[in-house]
């Protein structure tokens, strides 16, 4: 006597063995081809994205419409490690030289009326720029190139324009 789970063997015809991989051929390639066609959209999603990128890092950065440093300033302006943010009062912007007492009052540059509405809002350098167009109320560590647009005197706010920041930090309110 034979076991429950005995099966006899079928037959099996060599057409139907050719149809067989023959099927599984085809399912092979078209998910061959399938997969050839993501990579192909996923490279024509990708590449305008890092033309776009790679044209930003090199395109010019935006000219001031005010110039902060010119040929008759340029040997006072120097390099200090700051505090940027907003104040009441005019000059609305100032910058605190880190380890000193000193404050600047930032103005666009040299050409502009002391006591005019630039004192509202200077011009800054763009990556100042931008962090102060999310909240002007941030406050902003950085090294900062400052050129002073008048003489320091003892107890009193400098008036000093911005050329440049690096190193920049944004510190919350």
């Amino acid at each position: 006597m034979l076991p429950q789970t005995f099966r006899p063997p079928k037959i099996v015809s060599y057409s139907a063995i050719y149809l067989r991989v023959c099927t599984s051929l085809q399912a092979h390639l078209r998910r061959a081809m399938l997969r050839g066609m993501r990579q192909a959209a996923l490279a024509l999603a990708v590449i305008p994205a890092l033309i776009a990128i790679l044209s930003a890092q090199n395109a010019p950065t935006p000219k001031r419409e005010i110039p902060c440093k010119i040929p008759s300033n340029a040997s006072s302006c120097y390099w200090t490690r700051g505090r940027l943010g907003m104040s009441n009062g005019a000059p609305a912007f100032r910058l605190w030289k880190i380890g000193t007492h000193r404050l600047l009052g930032i103005r666009s540059g040299p050409s502009v009326d002391l006591f005019g509405l630039d004192s509202e809002r200077p011009e800054f350098p763009p990556n100042v720029e931008k962090v102060l167009k999310t909240d002007q109320w941030k406050r902003i560590y950085a090294d900062f190139e400052v050129c002073p647009l008048e003489k320091e005197r003892a107890g009193e706010m400098q008036a000093a324009c911005i050329e440049s920041a690096k190193n920049v930090v944004i510190a919350d309110k």
